[in-house]
């Protein structure tokens, strides 16, 4: 029997979650999903500066399973600029952030609307 999958824990969603060609009217555009927990690891690493060792703490996920979202997350980037796709952000197995006070860590984004 396989263990039940841990929720990634997700310091909240993105302002936008739709981005694309301007171009082409979005019902002729093809998609490309990426879940909020995919998200969550590009923002950390690339936009926080986190290692992935910190961004699975962050995330209360083992690094390798961080390792293999972000890989599935940066592949579908660059799907969505090379092939002109529309990426939406939505869906996944994580858990919100409840903590809006100090936040849940260094790279929360409570945390930061709290001190600016």
């Amino acid at each position: 029997m396989a263990r039940p999958r841990k929720r990634r824990h997700v310091c909240g969603l993105p302002e936008r979650n739709h981005f694309g060609p301007l171009d082409l009217p979005a019902r002729e555009q093809e998609l490309v999903q990426m879940t909020v927990d995919e998200y969550e690891t590009i923002r950390l690493i690339d936009f926080e500066d986190f290692t992935q060792e910190e961004c699975a703490q962050q995330m209360n996920v083992a690094r390798t399973t961080v390792q293999a979202i972000y890989s599935q997350a940066r592949k579908k980037l660059a799907q969505a600029l090379v092939e002109g796709k529309m990426l939406v952000i939505e869906g996944g197995d994580y858990q919100l952030c409840e903590d809006v006070g100090n936040g849940c860590g260094r790279g929360c984004r409570h945390r930061r609307r709290g001190m600016g």
